[in-house]
């Protein structure tokens, strides 16, 4: 297996490590220069997930309990690329995001919302030969936060992407186009280019929609490159 050596992202295109605005990159980013380590074939191979433990239904957060979630069902799909846009096939992809009331399902949320029994909030899902990816979710709630005053986080879905090992984990946000509260926002606001910005939005696609059942959003994914999506340092 080649290793690729790293290489920076354009200036702009990625989340600032200390901003500020988001009151815990203040305490969380680097204060000293940070050291590269190279990465060579026991960094980039393993240790690795065992596919195997992927059930049917770990792609539809709105199976995995007895009775169906409440709020609005949505279908989200998207493609895995790197920068030449080569699709990525069999890459773990997991996301986690919060109910349609804007709560998740961890004893540290005490969000007063309710709690849905029928949803958990996380799935996980392999792209295929062609990098696609498919989950059926319901689309989270905006939610309080406690950065600054009136601080609400617009509604989004965690995406967390693994390659052949722990060391190449990546994990990002994806967010509902037409959302007002983006301005307001200082974790999207973090990323310094608009177009880059731009990218953590998906689209509203009326081909995955399926009639009378559930709304299709379409978010891919780039890996590497100078329109690679942002991801989390």
């Amino acid at each position: 297996m080649k290793v690729v050596p790293y290489r920076r992202h354009p200036p702009g295109t990625q989340p600032e490590s200390f901003y500020p605005a988001y009151a815990s990159t203040v305490k969380r980013a680097p204060s000293k220069p940070l050291i590269v380590l190279p990465h060579t074939l026991s960094e980039v191979t393993g240790p690795v997930f065992g596919h195997e433990k992927i059930a049917e239904t770990d792609n539809d957060l709105t199976l995995q309990h007895a009775g169906a979630p409440l709020g609005e069902r949505i279908i989200v799909t998207g493609r895995v690329v790197d920068e030449d846009g080569r699709p990525v096939p069999h890459t773990l992809l997991e996301i986690w995001q919060a109910n349609s009331a804007g709560r998740y399902f961890h004893d540290s949320d005490n969000h007063r919302a309710p709690l849905d029994p029928n949803f958990s909030g996380a799935g996980r899902t392999l792209t295929d030969e062609n990098g696609n990816y498919q989950f059926v979710t319901i689309k989270p709630g905006a939610y309080p936060w406690t950065n600054h005053e009136n601080a609400w986080r617009p509604a989004h879905i965690h995406f967390s992407l693994f390659g052949p090992g722990f060391a190449t984990r990546l994990v990002t946000q994806m967010y509902f186009p037409g959302d007002p509260l983006f301005a307001y926002d200082p974790i999207f606001q973090s990323i310094p280019d608009e177009g880059a910005r731009r990218r953590l939005i998906s689209d509203f696609d009326l081909r995955t929609t399926q009639p009378e059942w559930a709304l299709g959003y379409r978010f891919n994914i780039v890996l590497r490159g100078r329109d690679a999506t942002p991801f989390e340092s």
